[in-house]
């Protein structure tokens, strides 16, 4: 299996889901099950069915994230030497050349990314266009608009 690439704030986050799953969902699920069960016949109970549907979905997002969380390569960019080049985990202010608009973007793993919160995937164009540039280069980056000249401002590594 290949390693997941994800910034210490993205596993913080799939390790506390992992745990909120483990010991406040699966046991409430438990719970749920075994009340249906003591309303008797199990082939016409709604509540059953919806209970070991959901102990299933918990189930498998346990697997998933327990695969995910070994198989990660917690990356911090401020422990590495990058000279000031854009890097995973890295924070951008950029500034788009044709209309002047200025965003920030903090380029993560695929599970970490939230374009509401400027995170993008590393594995998206605009971040596959920034990496191993640095602060005062122009990058034609492909947007869903169509593609776009934008400048790098500043790069940080948080």
């Amino acid at each position: 299996m290949s390693t997941i690439p994800l910034t210490k704030r993205g596993a913080e986050l799939l390790k506390e889901e992992l745990h909120r799953l483990k010991h406040v969902e699966r046991p409430a699920v438990i719970i749920s099950i075994s009340e249906a069960r003591a309303q008797g016949d199990l082939s016409e109970n709604a509540e059953y069915d919806a209970a070991k549907e959901k102990q299933g979905f918990i189930e498998g997002r346990i697997q998933e994230l327990e695969g995910k969380l070994s198989a990660a390569q917690i990356i911090d960019p401020a422990s590495l030497d990058v000279s000031g080049r854009i890097v995973f985990g890295a924070t951008v202010d950029l500034e788009d050349l044709e209309d002047g608009t200025k965003f920030t973007y903090q380029i993560v793993g695929d599970d970490e990314a939230d374009i509401a919160s400027n995170k993008i995937s590393i594995s998206s164009p605009i971040a596959r266009a920034l990496i191993s540039k640095e602060e005062g280069d122009v990058v034609a980056v492909q947007a869903p608009g169509g593609n776009r000249e934008v400048e790098i401002l500043a790069v940080r590594y948080i």
